[in-house]
């Protein structure tokens, strides 16, 4: 059973997901708040796989309560899906440093929903290629921060190339397919990456993987 939380100001968006989500028998809506603060009391109490939170709220907006959700220990398990009216609007970026997994149009098809809160469940990111390549033009090209480049150095070149591939929007498969390796072994990689670098997730790694500069926009096939 996915356990997931409604962050939302809006009621009727609430309603909406909700009656969605419940309906299918493996996922169970545990909670629902109408700001950023009230999510993360709620997200501590109730530890869902997969919090679904707005970006504009009163009180906390979504940005701030994914950073606060991200850096609880206790809910290292949470994985936080950002909603938006806007697709790539000047919040995502900031979200996904934060420690969000990616983002879901709020307009988005009701199958959709059910497959991206399938998705985050997993520990998959929310960034499609085509995604990826807009966030790297529009963003990532010009991130206000940046990341020691130091840091690269506890990678192996294996584990660099590798992230450079889910920077790209690569799965594990076509990472194995480029690279000649077994599926296993491309998903090891991305997990002692993940684990060296302290990232969540793969959406984590995108955003490392732009601002130390192990890869850059033109990188990026359009």
């Amino acid at each position: 059973m996915i356990r997931v939380l409604l962050v939302d100001d809006q009621t009727l968006i609430r309603a909406g997901f909700r009656a969605l989500l419940d309906a299918e028998e493996d996922i169970e809506v545990v909670g629902d708040a109408g700001d950023g603060r009230q999510g993360v009391a709620l997200a501590g109490r109730h530890v869902p796989d997969v919090a679904l939170v707005d970006v504009q709220m009163p009180v906390m907006d979504g940005i701030e309560a994914t950073r606060q959700i991200a850096a609880d220990p206790r809910l290292a398990g949470v994985r936080v899906v950002i909603l938006t009216n806007y697709g790539l609007d000047e919040y995502v970026f900031a979200a996904l440093r934060a420690g969000a997994s990616g983002f879901l149009l709020k307009d988005t098809e009701p199958a959709e929903l059910i497959q991206a809160v399938h998705v985050a469940a997993r520990g998959d990111a929310l960034l499609s290629p085509a995604i990826t390549r807009r966030l790297i033009s529009e963003y990532v090209s010009r991130p206000p921060d940046s990341v020691p480049v130091e840091a690269l150095g506890a990678l192996t070149n294996r584990e660099r190339e590798v992230v450079a591939l889910v920077a790209r929007g690569l799965t594990n498969d076509e990472i194995a397919a480029q690279m000649v390796i077994s599926p296993f072994t491309a998903k090891t990689h991305v997990s002692r990456a993940m684990t060296k670098l302290g990232a969540r997730d793969r959406a984590q790694l995108v955003v490392f993987a732009y601002e130390s500069g192990l890869v850059v926009p033109r990188d990026t096939p359009r």
